[in-house]
């Protein structure tokens, strides 16, 4: 936790003002031995749920003649493929508290329809197990299935493992080759539950009974095939007392869990966007907290095999809140602080293993689709940017600059920084938000390892100002490509205001 503390406080180092009328300077010091952890591509994930447009109308539509054979959504494949989704969570979200999986498999046509209690919508089941990890096979994508601590029970949820994860010659394997899937599609990652702090849940529990009922539960999925990684349910950061139920189920789960999960929705209800750049401050001392918190469960264990965080949703979700009415529209000030919480990931690489933004298609989406076809959100590209550039080892870098003040938060730098190095192929990347909503930040970068490539590759998302949007036939925010010169231990570059750039350079000869 030392050298943690010893890296925030150099990474949020806040420069003095600069004199009146001089630009906005900052520093950003590259030293390839100074490394965080190795980033895992599964912090690029996605999540689907029964809600909406999500999957019905988004990545499905039966019916539509943009459709292929399962009726998957070609143009939203496509879209979602390039976003290079690594993991993907379904079926919830709050939808799977009332899910029985059983409802979903076998013949489409005879599955029963069922009232979802969590969204107040018909659930027809069209889609269902098979369907999803299919799709995460055309896709491309790690399958991570949630699974019912709400309304279900154990049986419930070791069987869905036997369907999915046995060959054959049990009776819910053998349900699966009947239904079709003859090889086991041997899904890895599984969630005991979704937000069960949450009194919106159906089946809510305390902290002690989660804790109890989850450990069962994970004790027979195990049983029924240990090489499942297992997310524990954490807090949705909704109630007051977060850190006791973290700690509960860290204690009871301590010897099962891999991952716990952690959600974060955040939101400019005050229309200030200052003190919106600030809301990953929060969520950057929440996973310090409970990586203490891991740590204490661990001092309780003969364990030698760590826990991660999975932060399974986040997104900026503020403005649509009705079943219907879940396709918040982005501005470009929404995906500042979408390429900040990617920027956090980055930079707690050493727990952060999963992340998955919530959701994929329509409901509070990067896509949005349409009848005749799709449009892409602002927050798309500092997800497709990051998804596609950003690997190896996560960077301890060393960034100043000036700074700002907003609400509860104090000598806030303009500068939001993550970088990485990619050994395989030798490139520096840095992603970097100037949340200065008027004024450009000359920026130093220097190579304290050795000498930077010849030449310095960005991709740039910004706009009009911050309430910039897309729409139909409208793409005000993109991701604009240049190239400049480098060279040497040292280049400048200045970051326009209200941005998020991504600089890819390759690393020289070392000192």
């Amino acid at each position: 936790m030392r050298r943690l503390a010893i890296a925030l406080a150099i990474a949020l180092f806040v420069a003095p003002p600069a004199p009146a009328g001089s630009p906005l300077k900052g520093k950003i010091k590259v030293d390839l031995e100074r490394t965080i952890g190795e980033i895992d591509p599964k912090i690029y994930g996605n999540f689907i749920e029964h809600l909406g447009r999500c999957i019905y109308g988004g990545v499905f539509d039966f019916g539509s003649p943009l459709t292929d054979a399962d009726g998957v959504r070609n143009d939203v494949l496509k879209a979602s493929q390039n976003l290079n989704v690594s993991i993907l969570r379904w079926p919830g979200g709050n939808f799977v508290s009332g899910y029985h999986w059983m409802d979903g498999i076998g013949n489409p046509d005879a599955r029963p329809r069922r009232i979802d209690l969590a969204w107040g919508a018909v659930e027809s089941n069209r889609v269902g197990t098979d369907e999803f990890l299919r799709y995460c096979r055309k896709l491309g994508a790690e399958p991570y299935i949630c699974v019912n601590m709400g309304t279900g029970t154990w049986d419930e949820a070791r069987n869905w493992v036997e369907y999915c994860n046995r060959d054959s010659g049990t009776y819910y394997a053998d349900l699966r080759r009947k239904n079709g899937q003859q090889a086991a599609y041997k899904v890895k990652y599984w969630a005991l539950g979704n937000e069960m702090d949450g009194s919106w849940q159906m089946g809510h529990k305390s902290a002690e009974d989660y804790g109890k009922f989850a450990l069962e539960a994970a004790k027979l999925m195990k049983w029924i095939d240990p090489e499942i990684k297992l997310v524990a349910c954490g807090s949705s950061a909704f109630g007051r007392d977060w850190t006791t139920w973290d700690r509960t189920v860290l204690d009871y789960l301590k010897d099962h869990a891999d991952y716990i999960a952690l959600h974060t929705y955040v939101g400019n209800r005050e229309n200030d966007y200052y003190r919106f750049m600030t809301s990953t401050i929060d969520v950057e001392n929440r996973i310090t907290i409970v990586e203490g918190l891991i740590r204490e469960a661990l001092g309780k264990t003969r364990r030698k095999s760590p826990i991660y965080i999975a932060f399974d949703e986040y997104n900026v979700w503020y403005r649509a809140w009705t079943a219907q009415g879940l396709e918040e529209t982005y501005n470009l000030e929404d995906a500042l602080v979408v390429a900040q919480f990617l920027n956090t990931f980055v930079r707690n690489a050493h727990v952060v293993k999963i992340a998955n933004m919530a959701q994929l298609v329509n409901v509070i989406a990067p896509i949005r689709a349409e009848k005749d076809g799709l449009w892409l959100q602002t927050i798309y590209y500092p997800l497709e940017l990051f998804a596609n550039h950003c690997r190896g080892t996560s960077l301890d870098l060393a960034v100043s600059s000036a700074g700002f003040d907003a609400a509860e938060h104090k000598a806030v730098p303009y500068l939001d920084v993550s970088g990485s190095f990619d050994p395989a192929s030798g490139a520096v990347v840095l992603c970097v938000v100037n949340r200065h909503k008027d004024e450009p930040v000359e920026t130093e970068i220097l190579n304290q390892s050795g000498s930077f490539g010849s030449e310095v590759t960005s991709y740039e998302v910004n706009g009009p100002d911050v309430a910039s949007a897309n729409g139909p036939g409208r793409e005000v925010v993109k991701s604009v490509r240049k190239t400049q010169r480098a060279g040497g231990s040292r280049f400048v570059y200045t970051f326009p205001p209200h941005s998020f750039t991504l600089l890819t350079v390759g690393s020289g000869g070392s000192r």
